[in-house]
């Protein structure tokens, strides 16, 4: 199914659309079923809740477009298509396994999938569509490399903290941002946000503790993204970053001057022994399938 012009057009003002029905809640339930046997806790126990934000590791994978076709195909869409999408599999989580610049294949779109329906006060993740501008023109004027977030803050382990901390004292130095750019990403099991790759977001204080689920799939494509105004067409990620910049018709010359490097931040080792600790409980509990999702 091809993205409407409405949508299409939220997208170039807004920086991200939110579909719905992308999935099932039977699907959903199926995905999670065995979510709080790996995290160790009860549901009805609330004191069991030993951590108030958990980023799970993955026991495997389901394809985009066989789970949630309707999503796989607005991605193709907002990406200038399929065949532009690499085959691998990335174990990154928002940004923070590769060295950023303005033209970074690694991950091409923020993918939020929801599997619990997130109300506002829920700890729905918190956007800034202004954002996009300041973090595209920071990219575009240190074309020299410049944020896996733990380079930027200067610390060894990228976390939530240092990632909002660095973005915001961007937004709050060039005062380039209003109050309504702001909004908290809600919904129902089944609707998927498809954000802009440079959309500054962060987790939000749930003051409910109604459990909030969601992932954050990676997209990768095979080449950077093109912005050469000698390219031709520009896919609707392509043009929304041309448009934050004020280049709408592409920039002629512009390159990257630093060299592309992958990273493996702290946090795989930290999963990795979180895996062996699911693999445990799921054993004690009578379920050894290593295939469960999240």
């Amino acid at each position: 199914m091809a993205i409407t012009p409405k949508y299409k057009s939220h997208f170039l003002t807004h920086g991200f659309i939110r579909l719905s029905a992308c999935f099932s809640c039977d699907a959903s339930a199926a995905f999670t079923a065995n979510l709080w046997t790996r995290l160790g806790m009860f549901p009805d126990e609330k004191s069991t809740w030993h951590t108030e934000r958990t980023n799970m590791p993955s026991h495997g994978t389901v394809r985009i477009s066989k789970f949630a076709p309707k999503a796989w195909s607005a991605i193709c869409e907002l990406v200038g298509g399929e065949d532009r999408i690499s085959e691998e599999t990335k174990r990154g989580v928002d940004g923070d396994f590769f060295l950023h610049f303005l033209n970074s294949p690694e991950q091409v779109l923020l993918v939020v999938p929801i599997f619990s329906d997130i109300a506002p006060g829920e700890g729905g993740t918190t956007i800034c569509t202004d954002g996009i501008r300041v973090v595209a023109r920071h990219l575009y004027n240190n074309p020299n490399s410049v944020t896996p977030w733990m380079h930027v803050c200067g610390t060894s382990e990228p976390t939530g903290l240092d990632r909002v901390s660095f973005f915001l004292s961007i937004v709050q130095k060039w005062e380039l941002t209003s109050d309504a750019s702001f909004s908290e990403m809600t919904g129902a099991v089944g609707n998927v946000y498809l954000l802009h790759p440079l959309m500054v977001h962060s987790a939000s204080k749930n003051v409910t503790r109604i459990p909030r689920v969601i992932k954050n799939p990676t997209v990768t494509l095979k080449a950077p993204f093109s912005f050469d105004s000698a390219g031709g067409s520009f896919s609707l990620v392509e043009q929304k970053t041309l448009q934050e910049l004020g280049y709408p018709a592409g920039l002629e010359g512009w390159k990257i001057e630093g060299e592309r490097e992958m990273i493996v931040p702290r946090r795989i080792k930290i999963q990795e022994e979180m895996k062996e600790r699911e693999r445990e409980r799921l054993a004690r509990e009578g379920d050894g399938d290593s295939t469960v999702k999240i």
